[in-house]
């Protein structure tokens, strides 16, 4: 089984990146796409959860080695396949997510893409006790929880629609650099539930042209 794949970043979609390795192309779906920024001929290290089926061999791709494991928990969910899950991880950040399970928050478990309240309370009843033993127990999810479920709306709800915005930005000739800044100057600003591409595109010109 595939557990990692090192690899020039050759193509990106909204919902997979395709790698490079040594010349042959693997498509990896993951959360997030856009974290992978091409970069020339570097190369860059994702982390895979390889999935066999009947029907398909498919590829399951994260930045980090926690993303993974929780990736892999989530499967031990009922009802919980690996669509549903990539869809957990492209909604909230990690930490959030374990926070949200620590603290038997069904309200913001529920507003991940998939997951109805009986999905969000299985999840707590099959992961609360487990989470604290892995490697994500670094992330101290339990410690100013409330800020991080807080934060993952914005960089992952709103955030999500801003990597489509950010790359649009950079097709406009912006750098990597200051579409980043624009973001840091709109963030406070974004309403996660209603902005979308076109509107954070506009507050970002608006932050760019500011200076």
């Amino acid at each position: 089984m595939i557990d990692f794949l090192r690899g020039r970043l050759a193509h990106r979609e909204t919902e997979y990146i395709v790698l490079d390795v040594q010349g042959v192309g693997y498509r990896v779906f993951c959360p997030n796409p856009f974290v992978f920024q091409p970069k020339a001929e570097e190369e860059c290290t994702v982390f895979i959860h390889h999935s066999v089926r009947e029907d398909a061999i498919l590829l399951f791709g994260f930045q980090t080695r926690e993303e993974q494991t929780l990736f892999r928990r989530l499967l031990d969910v009922s009802g919980i396949g690996p669509r549903v899950a990539l869809g957990i991880l492209s909604g909230g950040r990690p930490e959030a997510v374990v926070a949200a399970i620590q603290q038997e928050n069904v309200t913001f478990l529920t507003k991940l893409p998939g997951i109805g309240k009986k999905t969000a309370q299985r999840m707590i009843l099959d992961l609360k006790d487990k989470l604290s033993a892995l490697p994500l127990a670094g992330w101290e999810a339990s410690a100013g929880s409330d800020a991080a479920i807080a934060d993952s709306r914005l960089d992952y709800a709103g955030g999500h629609a801003w990597y489509e915005a950010k790359e649009a930005l950079m097709a406009l000739g912006y750098t990597d650099a200051e579409t980043d800044r624009a973001w840091s100057s709109i963030r406070g600003q974004v309403d996660a539930e209603t902005d979308g591409v076109d509107v954070l595109m506009k507050k970002a010109l608006q932050a760019l042209f500011a200076g």
